[in-house]
């Protein structure tokens, strides 16, 4: 068999082109364009909209999107079904029944019905409570849980990271000292 040079290259550039093929799209032609978020069943897209709600009460939209935009609520699942225990894992879906519950105790109505303010003292409630639990060195309380994964979810999501925060591509070129004014964003180096 007999190869031109443009065949010859054509060959190696279309083996090469496809070693830079990203996971997402591959994903996306795999799976018919659906990437959203496997939770393997444990959470409902009504816990997803709870935990959105707790997120956005935490992070809420200022000048810039707040948790729900980042969509805080689905990480927060995918990260309690992949990486943790399964006593941490019940807890933390025992802990969407208890936010309605106290939600009812404080207010007559669920969390989702409740007004953002009124979201607000349930939710500093709820923080109190963790830390007493943390001073008596209780396991961790499902809201501390929660807090940690809102957090993590929104500054590591592209809404915070590029909105919330400054973003800094690395690699780049070294600067030993960048000057920074107070109420200049806090940088984010990923």
């Amino acid at each position: 068999m007999k190869m031109n040079r443009r065949d010859a290259l054509a060959a190696v550039g279309a083996l090469l082109g496809t070693t830079f093929i990203s996971e997402e799209l591959f994903a996306v032609s795999k799976f018919g364009g659906q990437t959203a978020l496997k939770t393997n069943d444990l959470f409902s897209a009504k816990d997803i909209q709870l935990l959105d709600e707790v997120a956005d009460t935490i992070i809420p939209e200022t000048k810039t999107p707040g948790a729900k935009a980042a969509k805080v609520g689905e990480f927060m699942a995918l990260m309690i079904t992949d990486c943790y225990t399964p006593n941490v894992r019940d807890n933390f879906i025992k802990g969407l029944t208890q936010i309605n519950e106290e939600s009812n105790t404080m207010f007559g109505k669920a969390f989702l019905s409740c007004s953002p303010e009124e979201r607000k003292v349930l939710l500093i409630k709820l923080d109190k409570d963790q830390k007493e639990n943390q001073r008596a060195k209780k396991p961790t309380h499902y809201f501390r849980l929660m807090k940690e994964l809102t957090l993590l979810g929104y500054f590591t999501s592209e809404i915070g990271g590029t909105q919330q925060l400054t973003y800094e591509e690395v690699p780049g070129k070294y600067e030993g000292c960048i000057s920074y004014k107070k109420g200049d964003p806090v940088y984010l180096n990923p």
